[in-house]
């Protein structure tokens, strides 16, 4: 089988290559892989070449792929698995194996450790240590691009079921945000902070009375209000509020006076800003939780922490990375429900426009570059489409699929374009 796939080489070093895949194994899955997002974790490692802790020290000389929220079809089962997997099967992958054994050991991860699986990618062969760890998803729901985009979500599931609150006299930790109480999502209107967004409204275990959205860009904070309108949060029992804390003089007495003098329960980082940081620790109710969400390039990243409330105030720090298999599964089963995580994707591509959206991914606005891999297509935003359908038939009909869905990638835009696009 032959495959082309974005390998990385080293710091800043990606290439578009054409190579064969070896025969599977009879432990081995081979798939067709149908659309990746771009991760600003794979920006990262990209900077950082072998020095990036998943990817292998010989990667020189013995490329990875990249890419690593991804869904696709299971094309041909080797035996040991062929009771549990079957050739037309839909899937997702989360890529947090936590397998001793693999490429860098308990770090090893498809879009950074493995020489034949990542996102980037025509064909891959899936590993037995994904199977073992029971990281391939089976996925029912419609389209790919949802199961594409579960990773990230269950990204924002995990660090929600991460934080944690404490009872004096008690050394009991109680998980998850606080049932009632008062949230804040700080840069919040990314594509992680939409996901999160997005999750919190339609949860039905639990939900915060108060939802403090904020951010410097009001563009990015109207797109979001679309999205996710005040109304509509309410209807779920959530007062939702974005504010521009650019524009305020003092960010941190105004989002303290939101929460009536309480403070917020549970902070949410979604940019590695020193100074939002602080603003989060600052905005701290008793025994507030601040999740430190955004994961720094620089490894020497620091920010001021108030230790005097981390004593007196029981207020504390935690830091996630990633979902399990269980915030995987949920992120799929509030798809299948009805969960549309289209609202995160701005852009979309080919696999030969993934080198250049990698490697630039900080300074393209927008959410979610979503790259199908077998078509060959430019980055475009899905605002452009109806100016680019002035020339071009494709994207004439995408904008009118689009336009037909608020704007909104869909279900029936991706069946166009795998329909219609040129091949890779």
């Amino acid at each position: 089988m032959i495959t082309k796939a974005v390998r990385i080489y080293g710091k800043n070093d990606l290439r578009l290559e054409e190579f064969e895949l070896p025969v599977i194994k009879t432990d081995e899955i081979l798939a067709r892989v149908v659309c990746d997002s771009i991760c600003m974790s794979s920006y990262k490692a990209t900077q950082q070449g072998a020095e990036h802790k998943r990817i292998p020290d010989d990667v020189h000389v013995n490329p990875t792929i990249i890419g690593h929220e991804f869904s696709g079809e299971i094309l041909e089962v080797g035996n040991k698995w062929k009771t549990l997997f079957q050739p037309g099967m839909k899937f997702s992958i989360q890529p947090a194996i936590n397998y001793p054994s693999g490429p860098v050991g308990i770090l090893s991860a498809p879009g950074y450790s493995y020489k034949y699986i990542g996102g980037d990618a025509t064909h891959i062969i899936i590993p037995n240590e994904v199977m073992e760890q029971n990281c391939l998803l089976p996925y029912s729901g419609p389209g790919f691009y949802p199961a594409a985009l579960a990773e990230p979500l269950s990204c924002v599931i995990g660090a929600m079921h991460a934080n944690y609150h404490t009872k004096p006299g008690s050394y009991i930790h109680q998980m998850e945000i606080v049932d009632g109480g008062n949230l804040a999502l700080l840069a919040g209107v990314g594509p992680m902070g939409l996901a999160a967004i997005n999750y919190v409204i339609h949860r039905e275990d639990l939900k915060p009375g108060l939802m403090v959205v904020t951010d410097i860009d009001q563009a990015r904070l109207d797109r979001a209000a679309t999205l996710f309108s005040q109304d509509y949060a309410l209807e779920r029992g959530i007062n939702l509020l974005y504010v521009n804390t650019g524009k305020i003089k003092h960010p941190v007495d105004e989002l303290i006076k939101i929460s009536n003098g309480k403070g917020y329960n549970d902070v949410f980082v979604f940019a590695p800003v020193a100074s939002v940081i602080e603003q989060g620790d600052a905005i701290l109710a008793f025994d507030g939780c601040l999740n430190f969400f955004a994961g720094p390039v620089d490894p020497d990243f620091k920010a001021r922490f108030n230790f005097y409330n981390v004593h007196y105030n029981f207020n504390h720090i935690v830091g996630t990375s990633g979902g399990n298999e269980a915030d995987m599964n949920e992120a799929l089963t509030m798809m299948s429900e009805g969960l549309d995580p289209a609202g995160l994707v701005t852009h979309i591509g080919g696999l030969d426009a993934v080198i250049e959206t990698t490697k630039h991914l900080p300074v393209i606005p927008g959410g979610k570059k979503l790259m199908y891999t077998n078509i060959s297509l430019p980055l475009t935003a899905i605002s452009e489409f109806k100016s680019k359908g002035e020339d071009d038939p494709l994207f004439r009909e995408l904008a009118t699929i689009v336009e037909s869905n608020k704007g909104l990638w869909s279900v029936k835009a991706e069946g166009y374009l795998l329909s219609h696009a040129k091949p890779i």
